[in-house]
This record gives C-alpha cells, structure tokens and sequence, in this order.
C-alpha cells in the first residue's frame, strides 16, 4: 500500500511540475498583455491585413486545380486536377517566363544585394558629418519617387533622342544612337540600373543601423595596434553587421521566383518579351486579359511553391554554415 501511495504521489507530483511551466507561461502571457495593450492594439490593423490579403486568398488557390467558373464558383467549378500545370509546362512559353524570371531576379541579387551594404559600408567613412547628411540624403531621395515616373524617365533617357544617347553620340558619333529598348539584349541591363539606382540609398538604412550598434571600443582598440580603415572595416564592421546580411540574405533567397511586376510592365512591349516577359506579366496576361483564371493560378501557385522551397533551402544552409537564421 505505501509502495502504491507512493507512487501516486510521484505521478502526481511529475504532473504538476509540467503543468507548472505552463500555467506560468500564460501568466506571463496576460501580463504582459496587460501591460502592453495598446501596443498590441496597434498591431492588429497590421495582422488583420496578412490575415485578410495574404491568408484568406488562400482558399481560393484551389482553382489551379479547377476548371474555374465565376458563374459556378469555386466549390461548384469541376476538378481538372493537375491539367492547369500540364497546359503550363507543355506550353511554348513556359521554358521563356521561367528563364527570364530566373535570369532578371538573380542578376539583381548579384548587383542589387551587395549594393547597398557597400554604400553603406562608405558612407560610415566619410569624415564630415555634413557631407555624408547631404549624400545620405540625395541617396534616399530615387526611393521616394513614383515607380511611373523613374520608368518614364528611364524610357525617355534611353530613347534615341535620349541623355544615354547623348552620351554615346559625344563619344562615338551621332550613328552610334539607337533606341536601346527596342533590343532585347538591353533589357536585364536596363531593369537592373535602374532598380539599384532607385534603392540602393533607402536599403543601405538598415545596414547603417545595424553599423552603428557595433562597440566602438574595439574600432580604438584595433586603430591603437595600427589596423588600417580597410582593416577595421573588413575585421570588425563586416562580421559585425553579417547576422543582419544574413538574415536579409535569406528574405531575398525565398524572393528568388519573384520580379517586380510594376516595373517590368512600365517598360516592356511584345517586341522584347524574349528577354523581358516574367512570370508574374505572363500571369497578369492569362488572367485578367484572357480571363483564364484557373490557368493563370497554376502558374502563381507553381511560383509560390518554388519561392517558399528555396527559402527553406537557403534558411537551413544558413543555420548550418552559421548560427543567424530565420527560424
């Protein structure tokens, strides 16, 4: 009988001190609502927008799966099953959209990323503090702009009667001028100036942040022993600032698939759709053009699946190359 007592009293017991460790985390929970109420109230206008755009949309992604019908709805369309992704990959245009959206993306992670950590790695040099306010500032000036109006003005400097023009002729002669986005080749070119032009100073803000965080003992501790300003920075301010890189390195992994739609239509036409048409025109295309919306859904829901495959790839290198990681 004592032995069965005690061993009761030993289930008990090993119940309680699990249920502990709970009960005192949603504790914790409440209080810390409490406390911080109104913070959390600020935050529900932003989950209530994932939850309403990015959430709920994805009950309807079961289309790419139906023959979809705005007049039967959705759970009234028929199953087609894997035909819409058939269509997709048998089609001429697959091979096309898939290429150049590989293409234009990775091209602009390999001038786009290190683009403004290295810009911001410059400006942390700069002396002057009034000068570096003033770059700092036209820097993030192309940012603010209208996406409409830097592709205007990319399209009218790179017209035949354009400032790109102007340029070339003083060097090579008024036969040297051409219409450079008459020609397909011109393209990655094009799209990618222009879109490290317009963020390199707005994305150089976060790695400037993450900069100045960092002990300025050690910079005087390296300057004491003779470290020159490229050795502190190569030393010191880059494996300090490598988590934030890595972790932003990551985010654009699982953006791999994904070119900026409003950009690429503001300054494509069908006469360069060779090096220019995208996954995400070619969508916009079949969908609101040709009202082929099951279609059109297979094609986006192959994307997402792609992008979220290569975000956990790039996360899981991350975690074993390092310790920063996104989970």
């Amino acid at each position: 009988m004592q032995n069965a007592l005690g061993s009761i009293r030993k289930t008990f017991s090993k119940n309680n001190d699990e249920a502990q460790p709970k009960r005192l985390t949603w504790e914790l929970i409440c209080k810390d609502f409490k406390r911080n109420k109104w913070i959390y109230m600020m935050a529900l206008p932003i989950l209530g927008f994932y939850l309403l755009f990015h959430y709920a949309p994805m009950y309807g992604a079961q289309i790419a799966f139906r023959n979809f019908s705005p007049v039967r709805g959705i759970t009234g369309s028929p199953w087609v099953g894997l035909a819409n992704f058939q269509n997709f990959f048998g089609g001429i245009h697959a091979w096309r959209v898939i290429r150049n959206t590989f293409l234009l993306s990775f091209y602009s992670m390999l001038w786009g990323f290190p683009a403004p950590i290295i810009f911001a790695l410059l400006l942390n040099e700069i002396a002057s503090t009034a000068y570096k306010r003033v770059t700092q500032t036209l820097s993030y000036l192309p940012h603010f702009i209208s996406l409409i109006v830097v592709c205007a003005l990319v399209v009218t400097f790179v017209s035949s009667d354009g400032l790109v023009n102007d340029i070339v002729a003083f060097f090579a002669g008024e036969e040297a001028r051409q219409s450079w986005l008459m020609h397909p080749g011109n393209f990655r070119t094009i799209f990618i100036a222009s879109e490290v032009w317009q963020s390199i100073g707005f994305g150089s803000i976060i790695y400037l942040a993450a900069i100045s965080g960092l002990d300025q003992e050690t910079y005087e501790a390296a300057f004491i022993d003779g470290a020159s300003r490229f050795r502190r920075c190569l030393h010191i301010t880059l494996p300090g600032i490598m988590p934030t890189i890595t972790v932003l390195l990551i985010l654009r992994m699982g953006a791999l698939m994904t070119v900026g739609f409003e950009r690429v239509m503001l300054l494509y036409h069908p006469g360069i759709y060779e090096t220019s048409d995208v996954i995400s025109t070619f969508v916009f295309r079949r969908g609101l053009l040709d009202s082929d919306w099951s279609f059109s859904s297979a094609v986006g829901l192959f994307n997402s699946v792609i992008n979220f495959s290569i975000l956990v790839t790039a996360n899981f290198f991350a975690r074993r190359m390092s310790e920063t990681s996104l989970w």
